[in-house]
This record gives C-alpha cells, sequence and structure tokens, in this order.
C-alpha cells in the first residue's frame, strides 16, 4: 500500500509498536494521526513510520534526509 492511498479513519501500526489512526486525507511524506502510546494524543507523522507502507523513491531519499539530519 502506498502512503497516499490511507484514508481518514484508517488504523496503522508504527514501526515504534504503538498504534495509529489517520486524521487526514493529505498526501506527502508526513500524516497527521491519532497516536496511542503512553498517552494519546494527535500530530504529524512521518509516512515511513507506518508499518506496511511502500515508499516511492522521493520519499525514499527525504527518509534518508531526515535520519541523516537527526542522526538515527
Amino acid at each position: 500500500m502506498l502512503s497516499n492511498d490511507l484514508k481518514k479513519g484508517d488504523r496503522v501500526r508504527l514501526t515504534n509498536g504503538w498504534k495509529a489512526t489517520i486524521a487526514d486525507n493529505l498526501r506527502g511524506n508526513t500524516r497527521m494521526a491519532t497516536v496511542e502510546g503512553y498517552v494519546t494524543e494527535t500530530g504529524s507523522i512521518y509516512v515511513w513510520d507506518i508499518v506496511g507502507v511502500e515508499l516511492t523513491p522521493k520519499q525514499i531519499k527525504a527518509r534518508d534526509t531526515v535520519k541523516a539530519f537527526f542522526g538515527a
């Protein structure tokens, strides 16, 4: 599934094991989601942190840039 196929209300699992509900119908590298972790809060998440999402070549490049910048 591509990240642009995710719709508002879809339930997803994140790479850290937490669950989230997509809160928008936008496209791109970030999506608004309600994340259920230590606490439940709504905020932006990167699409490459969603389990089972296929990344486009541009998203792979963006992921690598973000990881290099933040030292992940």
